[in-house]
């Protein structure tokens, strides 16, 4: 192994580079890993919510390389995940169960990213987040772990109850995630909102059992028709916009809950009528990221078989085209997950794609 490797390093939302920087050096109890493949996330073109320039992708599956002195759970060969940011126990937030609000959580990373070459592991991220993966989860599928993850973490403060009606308003890669998982906390119905005919169709095979298209119907009128006459008693928003938000909100029945599951820009308001807000008693609720809890939950389901997380792989890219896998993601047209595989796309995975 050389001491230079590839990277992806995104400058701008439009600028992004393949560059040769030094591997990574690792020191006691740290771990380097070959990276396998890495997902990208659409946070990544929020241009308000990274700093650039920075090596992309935090969604890496990889395969031990080099032990640091005094590791003894992890080997060469091994293939883990390891969660980009990890928290700590003793903290206020932590021990409240905020562990990804405590700032300690977003100084852990994987240094320098996901797509790249290798990556270093801290003792950190060994303490808190990395699981072995059994062969009976697939490399592709173990990209979804990051942001699915969220995902669960994101249902657990739902509240939904047995047979609730959920709703998901935008089908894109995490909100196929939310239609997927949301039967495994109770749902009944589940129904997809999106302006993307082919998303709609997506959701459908992910388990929608209804899809409403805003464009060409009037969503509250198609909610109460299939619902009984009521609205949702969950709605889920992944579209960071007021518009998108208060279109959920809309479709939220008395006593229901709104969550939250991607943020707007910082300075952009949403206000809502007061009087409605006491009477309607909806709860609204969100969450920031995936914590070790989730992702151990997330895992065992996987290994379960509940989650058909490789039907969500849409589009695979050598690290070398990794500047039109990101205009892909910036698109976001018909595509979910994308994967980027820094040391070439298996021919197996050529020949599906």
């Amino acid at each position: 192994m050389t001491n230079m490797m590839t990277t992806a390093v995104q400058y701008a939302i439009d600028d992004i580079r393949i560059e040769d920087r030094p591997v990574p050096e690792i020191g006691p109890g740290e771990l380097l890993l070959k990276t396998l493949a890495c997902g990208l996330c659409g946070g990544e073109t929020m241009a308000w919510y990274k700093t650039e320039p920075k090596v992309l992708g935090h969604e890496p599956v990889g395969e031990v390389v080099e032990v640091g002195a005094g590791v003894t759970d992890y080997k060469i060969g091994d293939r883990l995940f390891v969660n980009h940011h990890v928290g700590r126990v003793n903290s206020h937030l932590s021990r409240r169960g905020h562990f990804t609000r405590d700032p300690f959580y977003k100084s852990m990373k994987l240094d320098p990213g996901g797509v790249c070459d290798y990556y270093r592991v801290t003792a950190q991220h060994l303490a808190m987040d990395t699981h072995k993966l059994p062969e009976s989860i697939s490399t592709e599928a173990a990209v979804t772990i990051e942001p699915w993850s969220c995902v669960l973490s994101g249902l657990k403060v739902c509240n939904i109850q047995p047979g609730d009606t959920v709703a998901v308003v935008g089908a894109g890669f995490m909100g196929q995630g939310f239609v997927h998982l949301a039967p495994l906390f109770g749902a009944g119905k589940v129904v997809a909102l999106d302006f993307s005919d082919w998303r709609l169709a997506k959701a459908r095979e992910f388990g929608a059992t209804h899809t409403i298209n805003p464009k060409t119907e009037d969503a509250v009128e198609a909610m109460r028709a299939l619902n009984n006459g009521r609205l949702a008693d969950t709605v889920i928003v992944i579209a960071p916009f007021a518009a998108a938000w208060e279109q959920a909100l809309a479709l939220t029945e008395v006593g229901g809950c709104l969550h939250l599951g991607a943020p707007m820009p910082p300075g952009e308001q949403w206000a809502r009528d007061g009087n409605a807000a006491y009477f309607d008693q909806i709860t609204v609720t969100s969450r920031y990221s995936s914590d070790h809890t989730d992702t151990y939950s997330y895992i065992r389901l996987l290994e379960a078989g509940r989650i058909n997380a490789e039907a969500a792989i849409s589009h695979r890219f050598d690290i070398a085209d990794t500047p039109e896998a990101f205009r892909m993601l910036v698109e976001a047209e018909k595509s979910l997950k994308i994967v980027v595989y820094p040391h070439g796309i298996p021919s197996e995975k050529q020949e599906a794609a």
